[in-house]
Protein backbone atom coordinates (compact mmCIF):
# COMPACT_ATOMS: atom_id res chain seq x y z
CA UNK A 1 0.00 0.00 0.00
CA UNK A 2 1.46 3.29 -1.40
CA UNK A 3 2.50 6.10 1.58
CA UNK A 4 0.90 9.44 1.96
CA UNK A 5 3.75 10.97 0.88
CA UNK A 6 3.96 8.45 -2.39
CA UNK A 7 0.15 9.02 -3.23
CA UNK A 8 0.34 12.68 -2.34
CA UNK A 9 4.26 13.91 -3.20
CA UNK A 10 4.87 15.33 0.48
CA UNK A 11 4.73 14.51 3.63
CA UNK A 12 2.47 15.27 5.99
CA UNK A 13 3.12 19.09 7.34
CA UNK A 14 3.35 20.04 10.97
CA UNK A 15 1.48 23.65 11.27
CA UNK A 16 0.05 25.19 13.98
CA UNK A 17 -3.30 26.34 13.42
CA UNK A 18 -4.57 26.15 9.72
CA UNK A 19 -3.05 29.03 8.56
CA UNK A 20 -1.55 27.82 4.99
CA UNK A 21 -3.42 24.62 4.91
CA UNK A 22 -4.86 24.02 1.62
CA UNK A 23 -7.68 22.45 -0.34
CA UNK A 24 -6.88 18.68 -0.49
CA UNK A 25 -3.97 18.48 2.18
CA UNK A 26 -3.94 16.41 5.47
CA UNK A 27 -1.76 18.07 8.27
CA UNK A 28 -0.93 17.86 11.93
CA UNK A 29 -2.05 20.78 14.25
CA UNK A 30 0.11 21.17 17.14
CA UNK A 31 -2.02 23.47 18.16
CA UNK A 32 -4.62 20.99 18.83
CA UNK A 33 -2.50 17.93 19.00
CA UNK A 34 -4.95 16.76 15.87
CA UNK A 35 -4.43 15.51 12.38
CA UNK A 36 -6.77 17.72 10.44
CA UNK A 37 -7.85 17.55 6.30
CA UNK A 38 -8.87 20.51 4.44
CA UNK A 39 -12.02 19.91 1.81
CA UNK A 40 -13.70 21.95 -0.71
CA UNK A 41 -17.75 21.37 0.00
CA UNK A 42 -19.69 20.92 -3.44
CA UNK A 43 -23.96 21.15 -4.08
CA UNK A 44 -25.76 22.50 -6.49
CA UNK A 45 -27.05 26.21 -7.33
CA UNK A 46 -29.31 28.61 -9.40
CA UNK A 47 -27.34 31.44 -10.17
CA UNK A 48 -28.89 34.56 -12.19
CA UNK A 49 -27.85 34.22 -16.23
CA UNK A 50 -28.61 37.21 -19.09
CA UNK A 51 -31.95 38.84 -19.00
CA UNK A 52 -34.06 38.13 -22.01
CA UNK A 53 -35.06 41.63 -24.44
CA UNK A 54 -38.98 40.40 -23.94
CA UNK A 55 -40.83 39.32 -20.20
CA UNK A 56 -43.17 36.69 -21.25
CA UNK A 57 -44.49 32.95 -20.07
CA UNK A 58 -45.93 30.10 -21.84
CA UNK A 59 -43.31 29.70 -24.19
CA UNK A 60 -40.90 27.10 -25.35
CA UNK A 61 -37.37 26.77 -26.15
CA UNK A 62 -35.00 24.51 -26.99
CA UNK A 63 -30.72 24.08 -26.63
CA UNK A 64 -28.69 24.11 -23.90
CA UNK A 65 -27.14 26.19 -20.88
CA UNK A 66 -24.76 27.96 -23.27
CA UNK A 67 -26.47 27.67 -26.09
CA UNK A 68 -30.24 28.40 -26.03
CA UNK A 69 -33.11 29.40 -27.96
CA UNK A 70 -36.51 30.59 -26.58
CA UNK A 71 -39.96 31.53 -29.01
CA UNK A 72 -43.41 32.15 -28.74
CA UNK A 73 -44.99 33.10 -25.63
CA UNK A 74 -47.50 35.37 -24.20
CA UNK A 75 -46.63 38.92 -23.68
CA UNK A 76 -49.17 41.68 -22.51
CA UNK A 77 -51.88 41.30 -23.85
CA UNK A 78 -51.19 39.78 -27.06
CA UNK A 79 -49.49 36.46 -27.95
CA UNK A 80 -46.08 36.69 -29.20
CA UNK A 81 -44.10 35.50 -32.67
CA UNK A 82 -40.57 36.57 -31.16
CA UNK A 83 -37.22 34.72 -31.35
CA UNK A 84 -34.45 34.86 -28.85
CA UNK A 85 -31.27 33.17 -28.91
CA UNK A 86 -28.83 32.51 -25.73
CA UNK A 87 -24.84 32.88 -25.60
CA UNK A 88 -24.85 31.69 -22.38
CA UNK A 89 -24.37 35.28 -21.58
CA UNK A 90 -26.68 37.56 -23.05
CA UNK A 91 -29.77 37.19 -25.46
CA UNK A 92 -30.35 38.50 -28.63
CA UNK A 93 -33.31 38.77 -31.25
CA UNK A 94 -33.59 36.47 -34.24
CA UNK A 95 -36.04 36.03 -36.92
CA UNK A 96 -39.55 35.36 -35.89
CA UNK A 97 -41.82 32.34 -35.72
CA UNK A 98 -44.36 32.38 -38.63
CA UNK A 99 -47.17 32.47 -36.38
CA UNK A 100 -47.03 33.86 -32.90
CA UNK A 101 -48.84 31.43 -30.43
CA UNK A 102 -47.98 30.62 -26.69
CA UNK A 103 -48.30 27.66 -24.89
CA UNK A 104 -46.80 25.78 -27.63
CA UNK A 105 -44.14 22.83 -27.40
CA UNK A 106 -40.37 23.12 -28.58
CA UNK A 107 -37.54 20.55 -29.06
CA UNK A 108 -34.11 20.51 -30.14
CA UNK A 109 -30.81 22.62 -30.17
CA UNK A 110 -30.10 26.56 -30.75
CA UNK A 111 -29.61 25.56 -34.88
CA UNK A 112 -31.97 22.93 -35.07
CA UNK A 113 -35.42 23.32 -33.48
CA UNK A 114 -38.82 22.55 -33.48
CA UNK A 115 -42.25 24.25 -32.57
CA UNK A 116 -45.50 23.22 -32.59
CA UNK A 117 -49.20 22.93 -31.24
CA UNK A 118 -50.71 26.21 -28.69
CA UNK A 119 -52.97 28.54 -29.17
CA UNK A 120 -55.26 30.85 -30.01
CA UNK A 121 -56.87 29.37 -31.41
CA UNK A 122 -55.70 25.59 -30.68
CA UNK A 123 -53.29 24.72 -33.81
CA UNK A 124 -51.41 21.68 -35.11
CA UNK A 125 -48.87 23.97 -36.65
CA UNK A 126 -45.67 22.80 -36.57
CA UNK A 127 -42.22 25.47 -37.53
CA UNK A 128 -38.77 23.73 -38.21
CA UNK A 129 -35.68 26.42 -37.35
CA UNK A 130 -32.59 25.78 -39.36
CA UNK A 131 -30.17 28.08 -37.02
CA UNK A 132 -31.52 30.94 -39.24
CA UNK A 133 -35.23 31.19 -40.22
CA UNK A 134 -38.90 29.81 -39.20
CA UNK A 135 -40.28 26.97 -41.84
CA UNK A 136 -43.90 25.48 -41.85
CA UNK A 137 -43.79 21.70 -42.08
CA UNK A 138 -46.91 19.61 -41.48
CA UNK A 139 -49.17 19.96 -39.08
CA UNK A 140 -49.61 17.75 -35.67
CA UNK A 141 -52.61 15.07 -36.26
CA UNK A 142 -54.21 16.59 -33.56
CA UNK A 143 -54.34 20.45 -32.88
CA UNK A 144 -54.07 21.22 -29.04
CA UNK A 145 -51.89 23.80 -26.49
CA UNK A 146 -50.84 23.48 -23.04
CA UNK A 147 -48.49 20.26 -24.26
CA UNK A 148 -45.16 19.51 -23.55
CA UNK A 149 -42.62 17.84 -25.69
CA UNK A 150 -39.17 17.22 -26.54
CA UNK A 151 -36.14 16.22 -28.93
CA UNK A 152 -32.77 15.76 -30.19
CA UNK A 153 -32.89 18.37 -33.17
CA UNK A 154 -35.52 19.10 -35.49
CA UNK A 155 -35.46 15.31 -37.24
CA UNK A 156 -37.10 13.90 -34.15
CA UNK A 157 -38.97 14.78 -31.30
CA UNK A 158 -41.99 13.84 -29.15
CA UNK A 159 -45.22 15.92 -28.29
CA UNK A 160 -47.37 14.82 -25.57
CA UNK A 161 -50.34 15.43 -23.54
CA UNK A 162 -52.02 19.14 -23.69
CA UNK A 163 -55.74 20.25 -24.50
CA UNK A 164 -57.95 19.97 -27.50
CA UNK A 165 -60.54 20.06 -25.57
CA UNK A 166 -60.54 17.86 -23.56
CA UNK A 167 -57.19 17.24 -21.65
CA UNK A 168 -55.26 14.49 -23.78
CA UNK A 169 -53.14 11.69 -23.38
CA UNK A 170 -52.17 12.09 -27.00
CA UNK A 171 -48.68 11.12 -27.95
CA UNK A 172 -46.93 12.01 -31.21
CA UNK A 173 -43.66 10.88 -32.72
CA UNK A 174 -41.74 13.29 -35.50
CA UNK A 175 -39.31 11.77 -37.98
CA UNK A 176 -37.96 15.09 -39.94
CA UNK A 177 -41.37 14.68 -41.66
CA UNK A 178 -44.16 13.37 -40.66
CA UNK A 179 -46.01 13.20 -37.01
CA UNK A 180 -47.19 9.81 -36.12
CA UNK A 181 -49.48 9.28 -33.54
CA UNK A 182 -48.50 6.35 -30.81
CA UNK A 183 -49.04 4.84 -27.74
CA UNK A 184 -50.35 7.40 -25.11
CA UNK A 185 -49.91 8.67 -21.56
CA UNK A 186 -51.50 6.88 -19.15
CA UNK A 187 -53.18 10.01 -17.74
CA UNK A 188 -54.45 12.68 -20.01
CA UNK A 189 -53.15 16.37 -18.43
CA UNK A 190 -51.92 19.44 -19.48
CA UNK A 191 -49.00 22.17 -18.72
CA UNK A 192 -46.86 19.03 -18.20
CA UNK A 193 -43.03 19.21 -18.07
CA UNK A 194 -40.26 17.13 -19.92
CA UNK A 195 -37.40 15.50 -20.56
CA UNK A 196 -35.34 13.36 -22.74
CA UNK A 197 -36.23 12.67 -26.45
CA UNK A 198 -38.03 10.37 -28.21
CA UNK A 199 -36.65 7.47 -27.64
CA UNK A 200 -36.37 7.90 -23.88
CA UNK A 201 -38.53 10.71 -21.96
CA UNK A 202 -39.83 11.91 -18.68
CA UNK A 203 -43.41 13.28 -18.47
CA UNK A 204 -43.81 14.88 -15.03
CA UNK A 205 -46.46 17.10 -13.29
CA UNK A 206 -49.02 19.01 -14.63
CA UNK A 207 -52.62 19.35 -14.39
CA UNK A 208 -56.52 17.99 -15.24
CA UNK A 209 -59.44 20.34 -14.52
CA UNK A 210 -61.90 17.37 -14.65
CA UNK A 211 -60.35 15.28 -11.41
CA UNK A 212 -59.84 17.12 -7.95
CA UNK A 213 -56.95 17.50 -6.80
CA UNK A 214 -56.25 19.37 -10.74
CA UNK A 215 -52.34 19.55 -9.75
CA UNK A 216 -50.01 16.27 -9.91
CA UNK A 217 -46.86 14.86 -9.31
CA UNK A 218 -47.22 12.16 -11.89
CA UNK A 219 -44.42 10.59 -13.51
CA UNK A 220 -44.44 8.77 -16.49
CA UNK A 221 -41.55 7.04 -18.61
CA UNK A 222 -41.26 6.71 -21.78
CA UNK A 223 -39.16 3.87 -23.67
CA UNK A 224 -39.79 4.12 -27.14
CA UNK A 225 -42.92 2.43 -27.17
CA UNK A 226 -45.05 3.05 -24.14
CA UNK A 227 -45.49 5.17 -21.08
CA UNK A 228 -45.25 3.28 -17.75
CA UNK A 229 -45.70 5.10 -14.62
CA UNK A 230 -42.86 6.11 -11.78
CA UNK A 231 -42.45 7.48 -8.85
CA UNK A 232 -44.18 10.89 -7.71
CA UNK A 233 -42.66 14.78 -8.00
CA UNK A 234 -42.70 15.60 -4.01
CA UNK A 235 -43.92 18.89 -4.69
CA UNK A 236 -47.31 18.32 -7.27
CA UNK A 237 -47.61 21.17 -9.21
CA UNK A 238 -48.53 22.24 -12.81
CA UNK A 239 -47.06 25.41 -15.75
CA UNK A 240 -43.19 23.51 -14.72
CA UNK A 241 -40.13 23.71 -16.71
CA UNK A 242 -38.29 20.74 -17.07
CA UNK A 243 -34.82 19.67 -18.95
CA UNK A 244 -32.61 16.58 -19.05
CA UNK A 245 -31.21 13.86 -21.69
CA UNK A 246 -33.73 10.83 -20.88
CA UNK A 247 -35.97 8.84 -18.28
CA UNK A 248 -33.16 8.62 -16.56
CA UNK A 249 -31.97 11.85 -15.76
CA UNK A 250 -34.07 15.04 -14.90
CA UNK A 251 -34.71 17.76 -13.41
CA UNK A 252 -38.39 19.74 -12.73
CA UNK A 253 -38.41 23.12 -11.51
CA UNK A 254 -41.01 26.09 -10.51
CA UNK A 255 -44.69 25.70 -11.32
CA UNK A 256 -47.73 26.51 -9.17
CA UNK A 257 -48.51 24.59 -6.52
CA UNK A 258 -52.22 25.22 -6.21
CA UNK A 259 -51.53 28.18 -4.09
CA UNK A 260 -48.40 30.05 -5.53
CA UNK A 261 -45.44 29.87 -7.62
CA UNK A 262 -43.05 28.38 -6.47
CA UNK A 263 -38.91 27.80 -6.69
CA UNK A 264 -39.07 23.95 -6.08
CA UNK A 265 -36.70 21.84 -7.77
CA UNK A 266 -36.32 18.28 -7.61
CA UNK A 267 -33.52 15.68 -9.52
CA UNK A 268 -34.51 12.76 -11.13
CA UNK A 269 -31.99 9.27 -11.01
CA UNK A 270 -34.15 6.73 -13.12
CA UNK A 271 -36.31 5.74 -9.74
CA UNK A 272 -36.65 8.97 -7.32
CA UNK A 273 -37.07 12.45 -7.51
CA UNK A 274 -34.45 14.80 -4.72
CA UNK A 275 -34.97 17.86 -3.78
CA UNK A 276 -32.40 20.37 -4.19
CA UNK A 277 -31.77 23.92 -4.21
CA UNK A 278 -34.80 26.24 -5.18
CA UNK A 279 -34.77 28.97 -7.76
CA UNK A 280 -33.95 32.00 -6.83
CA UNK A 281 -37.39 33.52 -8.60
CA UNK A 282 -40.20 31.42 -7.94
CA UNK A 283 -42.03 31.06 -11.24
CA UNK A 284 -44.76 29.37 -13.51
CA UNK A 285 -45.04 28.84 -17.11
CA UNK A 286 -41.98 28.84 -17.75
CA UNK A 287 -40.31 26.92 -20.78
CA UNK A 288 -41.73 23.41 -19.68
CA UNK A 289 -39.03 21.73 -22.09
CA UNK A 290 -35.87 24.04 -21.46
CA UNK A 291 -32.35 23.68 -21.84
CA UNK A 292 -29.78 21.97 -20.91
CA UNK A 293 -29.34 18.82 -18.35
CA UNK A 294 -29.56 17.34 -15.07
CA UNK A 295 -26.73 19.05 -13.80
CA UNK A 296 -26.30 22.01 -16.09
CA UNK A 297 -29.57 23.75 -16.92
CA UNK A 298 -31.46 26.87 -17.72
CA UNK A 299 -35.03 28.14 -16.35
CA UNK A 300 -35.84 30.61 -19.23
CA UNK A 301 -39.05 33.68 -18.14
CA UNK A 302 -42.29 32.75 -16.75
CA UNK A 303 -44.49 34.61 -14.78
CA UNK A 304 -44.40 35.95 -10.59
CA UNK A 305 -47.38 37.01 -8.80
CA UNK A 306 -46.08 40.61 -9.89
CA UNK A 307 -45.97 39.85 -13.75
CA UNK A 308 -43.75 38.48 -16.68
CA UNK A 309 -40.40 38.16 -16.20
CA UNK A 310 -37.11 38.37 -18.47
CA UNK A 311 -35.02 36.43 -15.95
CA UNK A 312 -32.85 33.69 -16.99
CA UNK A 313 -31.06 31.54 -13.78
CA UNK A 314 -28.07 28.51 -15.11
CA UNK A 315 -28.45 25.47 -13.31
CA UNK A 316 -24.98 23.54 -12.21
CA UNK A 317 -24.81 20.73 -10.21
CA UNK A 318 -21.51 19.53 -8.23
CA UNK A 319 -20.34 22.96 -8.18
CA UNK A 320 -18.58 24.52 -5.11
CA UNK A 321 -20.21 25.70 -3.21
CA UNK A 322 -20.54 27.58 0.43
CA UNK A 323 -21.67 25.49 3.61
CA UNK A 324 -23.16 25.27 7.09
CA UNK A 325 -21.32 23.49 9.20
CA UNK A 326 -22.72 22.40 13.21
CA UNK A 327 -20.96 24.45 15.97
CA UNK A 328 -21.25 24.36 19.28
CA UNK A 329 -24.34 24.10 21.30
CA UNK A 330 -25.27 27.91 23.28
CA UNK A 331 -26.19 26.62 27.08
CA UNK A 332 -29.69 28.22 27.23
CA UNK A 333 -32.13 27.14 24.06
CA UNK A 334 -33.64 30.37 23.15
CA UNK A 335 -35.80 32.18 20.40
CA UNK A 336 -36.23 35.42 19.86
CA UNK A 337 -32.56 36.66 21.21
CA UNK A 338 -30.13 39.12 19.77
CA UNK A 339 -26.26 38.80 18.71
CA UNK A 340 -23.33 40.93 18.63
CA UNK A 341 -23.74 41.77 14.58
CA UNK A 342 -20.22 41.56 13.63
CA UNK A 343 -18.96 39.17 15.55
CA UNK A 344 -17.03 36.03 13.48
CA UNK A 345 -17.65 32.39 13.46
CA UNK A 346 -14.86 32.20 16.42
CA UNK A 347 -16.09 35.40 18.30
CA UNK A 348 -19.82 35.66 18.61
CA UNK A 349 -22.17 37.09 21.77
CA UNK A 350 -25.78 36.04 22.36
CA UNK A 351 -27.80 37.45 24.52
CA UNK A 352 -31.96 38.14 25.68
CA UNK A 353 -34.11 36.08 24.42
CA UNK A 354 -37.24 34.02 25.70
CA UNK A 355 -36.68 30.07 27.00
CA UNK A 356 -39.60 29.50 28.20
CA UNK A 357 -39.55 32.75 30.19
CA UNK A 358 -37.75 36.18 29.56
CA UNK A 359 -34.06 35.79 29.94
CA UNK A 360 -31.41 37.94 30.89
CA UNK A 361 -28.61 35.07 30.26
CA UNK A 362 -25.57 36.01 27.87
CA UNK A 363 -22.85 33.92 26.22
CA UNK A 364 -19.43 34.33 24.08
CA UNK A 365 -18.48 31.74 21.54
CA UNK A 366 -14.94 30.58 21.10
CA UNK A 367 -15.24 28.66 17.70
CA UNK A 368 -16.34 25.65 19.69
CA UNK A 369 -17.86 26.37 22.63
CA UNK A 370 -20.26 28.59 24.07
CA UNK A 371 -19.79 29.86 27.57
CA UNK A 372 -22.06 31.92 30.17
CA UNK A 373 -20.62 35.69 31.63
CA UNK A 374 -22.72 38.16 32.71
CA UNK A 375 -26.24 39.02 32.63
CA UNK A 376 -28.00 41.77 31.36
CA UNK A 377 -29.59 43.95 33.96
CA UNK A 378 -32.74 43.13 32.64
CA UNK A 379 -33.90 40.19 30.84
CA UNK A 380 -36.04 40.76 28.01
CA UNK A 381 -36.47 39.25 24.29
CA UNK A 382 -37.38 40.77 20.86
CA UNK A 383 -34.34 43.25 21.95
CA UNK A 384 -32.17 44.96 19.19
CA UNK A 385 -28.53 43.83 18.83
CA UNK A 386 -25.45 45.28 17.22
CA UNK A 387 -21.57 45.48 17.69
CA UNK A 388 -19.31 42.93 18.40
CA UNK A 389 -17.73 39.96 21.88
CA UNK A 390 -15.84 43.19 23.12
CA UNK A 391 -18.29 45.99 22.92
CA UNK A 392 -22.14 45.80 22.15
CA UNK A 393 -25.26 47.55 22.02
CA UNK A 394 -28.71 45.84 23.60
CA UNK A 395 -31.63 48.06 22.90
CA UNK A 396 -36.05 48.25 22.88
CA UNK A 397 -37.74 45.19 23.79
CA UNK A 398 -40.11 43.69 26.16
CA UNK A 399 -40.14 42.73 29.62
CA UNK A 400 -42.90 43.47 29.30
CA UNK A 401 -43.65 46.08 28.85
CA UNK A 402 -42.42 47.09 25.97
CA UNK A 403 -39.46 49.39 26.66
CA UNK A 404 -36.42 51.60 25.05
CA UNK A 405 -33.77 50.59 27.54
CA UNK A 406 -30.35 50.23 26.19
CA UNK A 407 -27.19 48.90 27.65
CA UNK A 408 -23.59 48.47 26.60
CA UNK A 409 -21.60 45.59 26.86
CA UNK A 410 -17.65 46.45 27.60
CA UNK A 411 -16.38 42.93 26.94
CA UNK A 412 -17.52 41.74 30.72
CA UNK A 413 -20.08 43.54 32.06
CA UNK A 414 -23.43 45.21 31.10
CA UNK A 415 -24.35 48.70 32.07
CA UNK A 416 -27.28 50.69 31.43
CA UNK A 417 -27.73 54.32 29.38
CA UNK A 418 -29.59 56.80 27.65
CA UNK A 419 -32.94 54.98 26.79
CA UNK A 420 -34.28 54.62 22.49
CA UNK A 421 -37.09 57.95 22.05
CA UNK A 422 -39.43 55.15 21.28
CA UNK A 423 -40.76 51.83 22.94
CA UNK A 424 -40.79 48.96 20.63
CA UNK A 425 -39.51 45.24 19.98
CA UNK A 426 -38.80 43.22 17.33
CA UNK A 427 -36.65 45.69 16.27
CA UNK A 428 -33.52 45.17 13.99
CA UNK A 429 -30.22 47.77 14.09
CA UNK A 430 -26.38 47.79 12.75
CA UNK A 431 -23.38 48.65 13.48
CA UNK A 432 -19.60 47.39 14.92
CA UNK A 433 -19.68 48.90 18.17
CA UNK A 434 -21.22 49.92 21.26
CA UNK A 435 -20.29 53.73 19.95
CA UNK A 436 -22.27 54.01 17.20
CA UNK A 437 -25.49 52.45 16.23
CA UNK A 438 -28.86 52.05 14.16
CA UNK A 439 -32.35 50.59 15.18
CA UNK A 440 -34.71 50.47 13.18
CA UNK A 441 -38.71 48.87 12.60
CA UNK A 442 -40.19 47.07 15.29
CA UNK A 443 -43.68 46.82 16.75
CA UNK A 444 -46.02 48.04 19.88
CA UNK A 445 -49.33 47.51 18.07
CA UNK A 446 -48.60 47.90 14.61
CA UNK A 447 -45.70 47.33 12.54
CA UNK A 448 -43.03 50.62 12.71
CA UNK A 449 -41.00 52.10 10.15
CA UNK A 450 -38.94 54.64 12.97
CA UNK A 451 -35.47 54.37 12.45
CA UNK A 452 -32.75 55.65 15.47
CA UNK A 453 -29.78 56.62 15.73
CA UNK A 454 -26.87 56.09 18.53
CA UNK A 455 -23.70 58.39 18.86
CA UNK A 456 -22.29 56.47 21.73
CA UNK A 457 -24.45 58.46 24.14
CA UNK A 458 -27.86 59.24 22.70
CA UNK A 459 -30.47 58.25 20.46
CA UNK A 460 -31.78 60.34 17.43
CA UNK A 461 -34.84 60.14 15.65
CA UNK A 462 -33.77 60.27 11.89
CA UNK A 463 -35.13 59.22 8.22
CA UNK A 464 -38.12 55.72 8.73
CA UNK A 465 -37.72 53.06 6.80
CA UNK A 466 -40.32 52.74 3.55
CA UNK A 467 -42.23 50.11 4.88
CA UNK A 468 -42.94 49.79 8.04
CA UNK A 469 -42.00 46.27 9.67
CA UNK A 470 -41.70 44.31 12.52
CA UNK A 471 -39.66 41.14 12.98
CA UNK A 472 -36.75 42.04 10.35
CA UNK A 473 -33.09 41.62 10.61
CA UNK A 474 -30.75 44.33 10.33
CA UNK A 475 -26.29 44.43 9.12
CA UNK A 476 -24.09 46.47 8.89
CA UNK A 477 -20.73 47.71 10.01
CA UNK A 478 -21.64 51.07 10.74
CA UNK A 479 -24.69 53.83 11.26
CA UNK A 480 -24.10 54.92 7.96
CA UNK A 481 -24.33 51.77 5.73
CA UNK A 482 -26.79 49.38 6.47
CA UNK A 483 -29.57 46.84 5.23
CA UNK A 484 -33.27 46.41 6.62
CA UNK A 485 -33.99 43.05 5.15
CA UNK A 486 -37.20 40.93 5.79
CA UNK A 487 -39.82 40.91 8.40
CA UNK A 488 -43.80 41.83 8.63
CA UNK A 489 -45.62 44.22 7.50
CA UNK A 490 -49.24 43.04 7.22
CA UNK A 491 -47.68 39.86 5.52
CA UNK A 492 -44.32 38.15 5.47
CA UNK A 493 -42.35 40.29 3.16
CA UNK A 494 -39.11 39.89 1.60
CA UNK A 495 -38.18 43.95 1.13
CA UNK A 496 -34.54 45.15 1.38
CA UNK A 497 -33.78 48.94 2.58
CA UNK A 498 -30.26 50.21 1.78
CA UNK A 499 -29.60 52.99 4.18
CA UNK A 500 -26.55 55.70 3.27
CA UNK A 501 -26.56 57.64 6.39
CA UNK A 502 -29.07 59.65 5.34
CA UNK A 503 -32.16 57.91 3.73
CA UNK A 504 -33.57 54.29 3.56
CA UNK A 505 -33.57 53.45 -0.37
CA UNK A 506 -35.49 50.28 -1.70
CA UNK A 507 -33.19 47.61 -3.29
CA UNK A 508 -33.71 43.57 -4.56
CA UNK A 509 -36.36 42.22 -2.74
CA UNK A 510 -35.38 39.04 -0.85
CA UNK A 511 -36.61 35.99 -3.41
CA UNK A 512 -38.42 34.37 -0.36
CA UNK A 513 -40.51 36.62 1.39
CA UNK A 514 -39.96 35.75 5.48
CA UNK A 515 -40.71 37.03 8.60
CA UNK A 516 -38.00 36.25 12.42
CA UNK A 517 -35.36 35.84 10.03
CA UNK A 518 -31.50 35.84 10.75
CA UNK A 519 -28.36 37.49 8.93
CA UNK A 520 -24.81 39.17 9.16
CA UNK A 521 -22.84 41.15 6.89
CA UNK A 522 -22.64 44.71 5.50
CA UNK A 523 -24.05 46.70 3.10
CA UNK A 524 -22.47 45.19 0.17
CA UNK A 525 -22.42 41.49 1.26
CA UNK A 526 -24.54 39.66 3.67
CA UNK A 527 -26.14 36.57 3.89
CA UNK A 528 -29.50 36.04 5.07
CA UNK A 529 -30.75 32.71 6.52
CA UNK A 530 -34.07 30.69 8.06
CA UNK A 531 -37.28 32.88 9.15
CA UNK A 532 -40.71 31.57 8.50
CA UNK A 533 -41.96 30.54 6.61
CA UNK A 534 -38.73 28.44 5.08
CA UNK A 535 -37.22 27.54 7.79
CA UNK A 536 -33.41 26.81 6.48
CA UNK A 537 -33.55 29.00 3.31
CA UNK A 538 -30.31 30.95 2.81
CA UNK A 539 -29.88 34.01 0.44
CA UNK A 540 -26.48 35.98 -0.17
CA UNK A 541 -26.67 39.25 -0.85
CA UNK A 542 -23.92 40.55 -3.63
CA UNK A 543 -24.89 44.28 -3.28
CA UNK A 544 -27.42 44.44 -6.05
CA UNK A 545 -29.32 40.74 -5.66
CA UNK A 546 -30.49 38.14 -3.10
CA UNK A 547 -28.81 34.51 -4.40
CA UNK A 548 -30.45 31.17 -2.58
CA UNK A 549 -27.39 29.15 -1.56
CA UNK A 550 -27.01 25.74 0.74
CA UNK A 551 -29.99 25.24 3.14
CA UNK A 552 -29.03 24.91 7.01
CA UNK A 553 -28.09 22.04 8.69
CA UNK A 554 -31.40 22.85 11.08
CA UNK A 555 -34.06 24.96 9.60
CA UNK A 556 -35.59 27.72 12.13
CA UNK A 557 -37.23 31.01 13.04
CA UNK A 558 -36.87 33.35 15.63
CA UNK A 559 -32.95 32.87 15.50
CA UNK A 560 -29.59 35.61 15.62
CA UNK A 561 -26.28 35.56 13.76
CA UNK A 562 -23.22 37.50 13.62
CA UNK A 563 -20.64 37.66 11.16
CA UNK A 564 -19.27 38.50 8.05
CA UNK A 565 -20.25 36.84 4.67
CA UNK A 566 -18.20 34.64 3.84
CA UNK A 567 -17.28 33.85 7.62
CA UNK A 568 -20.43 34.24 10.60
CA UNK A 569 -22.64 32.05 13.17
CA UNK A 570 -26.55 31.17 13.54
CA UNK A 571 -27.51 30.55 16.54
CA UNK A 572 -30.64 29.55 19.05
CA UNK A 573 -34.10 30.38 17.38
CA UNK A 574 -37.34 27.54 17.25
CA UNK A 575 -38.33 25.02 15.08
CA UNK A 576 -41.52 24.66 13.33
CA UNK A 577 -42.73 22.69 16.32
CA UNK A 578 -42.05 25.63 18.68
CA UNK A 579 -39.10 24.36 20.57
CA UNK A 580 -36.08 26.25 21.54
CA UNK A 581 -33.20 25.64 20.16
CA UNK A 582 -29.13 25.19 21.48
CA UNK A 583 -28.25 24.74 18.14
CA UNK A 584 -25.33 26.61 16.42
CA UNK A 585 -23.97 26.84 12.61
CA UNK A 586 -21.12 28.26 11.16
CA UNK A 587 -21.19 29.56 7.55
CA UNK A 588 -18.12 28.87 5.40
CA UNK A 589 -18.68 30.80 2.11
CA UNK A 590 -16.23 29.56 0.35
CA UNK A 591 -16.78 25.86 1.12
CA UNK A 592 -13.86 24.76 2.27
CA UNK A 593 -14.04 22.78 5.24
CA UNK A 594 -11.76 21.00 7.76
CA UNK A 595 -12.07 17.32 9.42
CA UNK A 596 -10.18 16.62 12.64
CA UNK A 597 -9.18 13.04 13.09
CA UNK A 598 -9.07 12.10 16.31
CA UNK A 599 -6.08 10.60 17.59
CA UNK A 600 -7.10 9.11 21.17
Amino acid sequence: MATYKESVGTAVQNIAGDTGAVTGQLWYDSSDSEFKYRYQAYGNAWASGGSMNTARNQLAGAGTQTAALAFGGSINPPVSADTESYDGSSWTEVNNLNTARRQLGGAGTQTSALGFGGTPPNTAITELWNGTNWTEVNDLNTARTQMSGNGASNTEAIAFGGEAPPPQALTELWNGTNWTEVNDLNTARIKIASSGSSPSALAFGGQNPSVSPTNTGQTESWNGTSWFEVNDLNTARTALGGTGTDDTSALGYGGYDGTAAVGNTETWNGSQWTETSDLNIARDSLVNSAAGTKTSALAIAGGTPTGRVTAAEEWNAGIAVGAWVTGGNLNTGRNVLAGASVGTSTSALAFSGDAGSNTAATEAYNGAAWAEVNDMNQARNGVGGIGSQTSALAFAGTAPPINTNTEVWNGYTWTEVNNMNSSRYNLAGAGSDSTSALGFGGYTTTALAITEEWNGTNWTEVNDLNTARSSLWGVGVSAEAALAIGGYDTAQTGITESWNGTSWTEVNDLNTARTALGAFGTQTSALAFGGQPRFGETESWNGTNWITVQPMNVGRRQLAGGGTNPSGLAFGGENSGGAYLTATEEWYGDGKLTETFTTS
